[in-house]
């Protein structure tokens, strides 16, 4: 059975991702690499206590970091339970990889990027220094991601040599085409499911994850 991992992302409040995570959403991002959406520790450690206390085991707490010390992904850490770390800016896989959790690593999949060739270059022999994922984002290289701009995802090549977190532009109108044309392993959103920056709508959300559904049910249906 087809199962696309849904990633939400920028969470400000904790009762939104609750919401999230009672819908059945994988991942829940808490960013920390600025932006409308930055948390502090405190913040970022209330919404991690909310929704551990909603009974929901399965939801992996993610957190964004973007060109930050090694001493400030600890100190986060140290403060907020999260299950895995995502980089966006110019970091290599040797300081992503020395914090003892799983990472993803963001790339510009922008009009001047070479998708195949950023992908291969992520791809590791050294045990703990290959991200588990890689997330595709519409911006160009040094450039912050989450500017919800759509890239071609037919520069996406056929079977990638890591799994492909999909995001860039995503909403409840254009996830179910996505995950239908590219088949990612997850898909990423954040301004899509959004009131305002950072204020999640509630009744977006649950028709993400339906289209979600309804396309992984046709990947099923096509599979015979």
């Amino acid at each position: 059975m087809h199962k696309t991992r849904i990633k939400f992302c920028g969470f400000t409040q904790a009762h939104d991702a609750v919401y999230a995570a009672q819908l059945g959403v994988d991942e829940i991002g808490l960013v920390f690499a600025g932006g409308p959406r930055h948390l502090d520790t405190t913040q970022a450690a209330e919404i991690a206590s909310a929704v551990h206390a909603a009974q929901c085991p399965s939801v992996t707490l993610t957190g964004l970091f973007m060109q930050a010390s090694a001493d400030q992904v600890r100190a986060v850490l140290q403060a907020v339970p999260l299950d895995q770390l995502q980089f966006h800016g110019q970091e290599e896989a040797a300081f992503c990889a020395q914090f003892g959790r799983p990472w993803t690593k963001a790339i510009a999949a922008g009009e001047d990027q070479d998708i195949a060739t950023e992908i291969r270059r992520w791809k590791s022999p050294e045990q703990g220094h290959q991200p588990v994922a890689l997330v595709l984002d519409a911006h160009r290289s040094g450039q912050r991601g989450g500017q919800g701009r759509v890239f071609d995802w037919q520069r996406i090549p056929d079977n990638p040599a890591l799994p492909i977190y999909l995001a860039g532009g995503l909403g409840a109108d254009n996830v179910a085409r996505a995950v239908l044309a590219v088949q990612p392993f997850a898909v990423d959103v954040s301004s899509g499911i959004e009131a305002s920056p950072g204020i999640k709508n509630h009744a977006t959300m649950q028709r993400f994850v339906n289209e979600v559904a309804r396309a992984d049910a046709k990947i099923d249906q096509q599979a015979g």
